[in-house]
């Protein structure tokens, strides 16, 4: 039940844009401008625009009665062995072996649903952070370009190379504020946001190709 309560959280993508590389070179002869650089976590940004609150939350309510399911079999294997327990003084070796034999197939029944469950709701997770930051991928393109930022990484990042940026570097709320005019999703109630999981693809979305 653990394991699709709580699943782990990790990024294994690292964004690099370059706004330059979107216009024409420039002639050999002019000395190149001054780098701008900015940062964000984009697997935050993805996260916390309020599609991505909205779909993150419906996920949950979708496999809400499969927790339901697990919860109940869990509870009822528990019974099941106190009662193994507390009766295996009268009980003959027979009963209790064929009680005992019940209650450790419930309990690969429990481990096979529970495994089936994990991995259906880890798939549908990254199926649909993958759908959004794609999205989310466009708005940080278009705004590079307008702010005319040389380079946007991504600090959210397995082993990111970004050791210390300055505030004023950070685009992610921006990027958030971007895309939630963009879409015109409303924000959702607290209640319906506040739990929503941050998924992590186990292959990280591919940005577009620069032309």
């Amino acid at each position: 039940m653990k394991r699709l309560l709580a699943l782990i959280i990790t990024l294994a993508s690292s964004l690099v844009l370059s706004a330059a590389a979107q216009t024409p070179a420039a002639p050999a002869a002019a000395a190149p401008g001054p780098a701008k650089v900015a940062v964000i976590a984009f697997q935050v940004a993805v996260a916390q625009t309020n599609e991505g609150q909205r779909n993150f939350a419906d996920l949950q309510k979708k496999y809400d009665p499969k927790r339901q399911q697990l919860k109940t079999l869990g509870d009822e294997i528990d019974n099941l062995t106190k009662q193994l327990q507390s009766q295996a003084a009268t009980l003959s070796p027979a009963d209790q072996q064929s009680k005992a034999t019940i209650i450790d197939n419930k309990k690969k029944q429990f481990e096979r649903d529970s495994q089936d469950a994990s991995n259906d709701f880890q798939q549908e997770m990254q199926d649909v952070y993958n759908a959004l930051a794609s999205k989310v991928y466009d708005v940080v393109q278009t705004y590079a370009e307008q702010k005319g930022f040389t380079l946007v990484f991504d600090v959210s990042a397995q082993q990111q190379p970004v050791l210390y940026a300055a505030p004023s570097t950070n685009i992610t709320k921006d990027i958030i504020d971007a895309y939630n005019q963009k879409s015109g999703i409303p924000a959702p109630p607290a209640s319906a946001g506040t739990d929503a999981p941050r998924p992590a693809p186990r292959t990280a979305p591919k940005p577009p190709a620069a032309h």
